[in-house]
Order: C-alpha cells, then structure tokens, then sequence
C-alpha cells in the first residue's frame, strides 16, 4: 500500500486529498477515491 496526494478542483475549489491504495492501481481509479472523499466532506 502506498500514501498518494492528489490535487484536484472540486465545485470551483482546489483540494489536498490523501489515498491509500495498492501500489498498481490505475491513476483514474486513484483520482475517482479521492474525489469521492471530497465529496463526502461536502456532506459533512
């Protein structure tokens, strides 16, 4: 398992975001995980 930081530019913002994932999986998988978790704090 490997810690990936992501950028990424949700609703206007720009957000930090950190993975955790398998050390092969897919960069637009990687990127769907870390969307997710900012959405999930947009409902919070």
């Amino acid at each position: 398992m490997i810690e990936v930081t992501v950028k990424l530019n949700y609703k206007g913002k720009y957000y930090l975001t950190n993975v955790i994932v398998k050390k092969d999986t897919p960069e637009e998988q990687i990127l769907h995980f870390a969307q997710e978790q900012i959405k999930k704090q947009w409902i919070n």
